[in-house]
């Protein structure tokens, strides 16, 4: 792991000044936060089909927010009641600032991969040395799989000054907004990137990108982003909480059996949640297993065995996939103060960050959510974790 400042500890600084608790709002109006990626699928559909006033609840329209660190902030400063984050993002908020952020449910499973640029010749991560590789967050999903792939392939990951000289075996990091990314490679100042859909589809349509592995290929059905909620809200406002979850559930199911129909409702073609174009969307989210480009050009490795999908929606938040990011979070490179790491425990963390008892609620009473592919029917509630190249 890397030690040093920046971005970490300016969200240090500014949760510091910030109470230790978040106090939940006084009304109950469902205020949601999002990034414009399909990470946020389910509490958007849940709104644009009026799932939280079938509940009964008062919900504004989602608020886009372009980064990370802003969404965060607006979470901590009480903006947003309701939110996506990736996954090891409460866990550093929690540990690293004691803040009293709860995971409540996943968001989708899959939904990611690592496109390289038109202007390269890399097929393999091996191929990734001597480059530059840009990833959404430094706790992310993307990161930790994005170094399991180097590590397995001889690349060693650092987070070096742009210009500064790298190794042939070195693959220089960076944080970068996703919607930056497919300009940035279009203009050859990355080599690759690895996000959330839709950006990688927009790449491969609109900034002369090739696909090279989908996240879901490596570990399979993994989380990316998990919904969050504030603590106190769990346990002050338990009725709305899980009026709140039911809403979700039913958006992510939604989700898992129209992925068409739900990418040109969330396509600026549609509502507009997203900005990107309905074809854009749609290869997002449909377009995986069935497509020659990928099959004959190596893509895709494990759909056969797999059986997964390029994103899927189940909400159920698997406590063996917080056990194994949280030990991975002690192997990934990072920029910022990671002691915190140090002596967490990966089992506290399963039982202490994440709330199972509104989402479990939920999907009891909506039990057609075990037919999403990434659901294995004959026992949903449990999984072993598969990180494979």
């Amino acid at each position: 792991m890397l030690a040093s400042g920046g971005l970490f500890a300016s969200l240090g600084a500014m949760m510091a000044g910030l109470p230790q608790q978040a106090y939940a709002q006084e009304d109950e109006v469902v205020r949601i936060g999002y990034l414009p990626i399909t990470d946020a699928t389910a509490l958007l559909v849940a709104h644009a089909k009026g799932y939280f006033e079938d509940e009964g609840l008062e919900a504004e329209r989602p608020t886009l927010i372009r980064g990370w660190s802003p969404l965060i902030e607006g979470f901590v400063s009480n903006k947003f009641n309701l939110v996506h984050f990736l996954k090891p993002i409460p866990v550093w908020m929690r540990y690293n600032n004691n803040f009293p952020v709860k995971i409540m449910s996943w968001a989708h499973t899959n939904g990611s991969g690592l496109v390289v640029g038109g202007h390269t010749d890399i097929t393999d991560f091996s191929q990734l040395g001597g480059k530059q590789v840009a990833v959404p967050f430094w706790y992310s999903m993307h990161n930790i799989v994005l170094q399991y792939a180097l590590r397995q392939s001889g690349v060693t990951p650092v987070i070096k000054a742009q210009g500064e000289p790298l190794a042939p075996n070195e693959c220089n990091l960076q944080v970068m907004p996703p919607p930056e990314m497919p300009p940035a490679l279009a203009a050859k100042k990355l080599d690759a990137y690895i996000v959330a859909e839709p950006f990688n589809a927009l790449g491969e349509l609109m900034a002369g990108a090739r696909m090279l592995r989908f996240t879901g290929d490596i570990w399979k059905n993994h989380p990316c982003c998990v919904v969050c909620m504030h603590e106190e809200a769990t346990t002050k406002k338990a009725a709305w909480t899980q009026k709140v979850m039911n809403a979700v559930v039913r958006g992510a199911i939604y989700a898992s059996e129209n992925k068409m129909e739900v990418a040109t409702l969330l396509s600026k073609d549609g509502e507009g949640y997203l900005p990107a174009p309905a074809p854009v969307v749609q290869r997002a989210m449909t377009v995986y297993q069935d497509d020659s480009v990928y099959q004959d050009g190596g893509v895709i490795h494990h759909q056969a065995e797999w059986q997964n999908g390029r994103i899927d929606f189940q909400p159920w938040p698997y406590p063996s996939a917080t056990k194994l990011i949280v030990e991975a979070m002690g192997d990934t490179v990072v920029s910022g103060d990671t002691t915190f790491l140090k002596d967490l425990d990966p089992e506290f963390v399963a039982n202490d960050l994440v709330n199972y008892e509104f989402v479990k609620n939920a999907l009891d009473a909506n039990p057609s959510w075990v037919n999403d592919p990434s659901v294995n029917p004959g026992d949903p509630f449990n999984r072993e974790e598969i990180l494979k190249l």
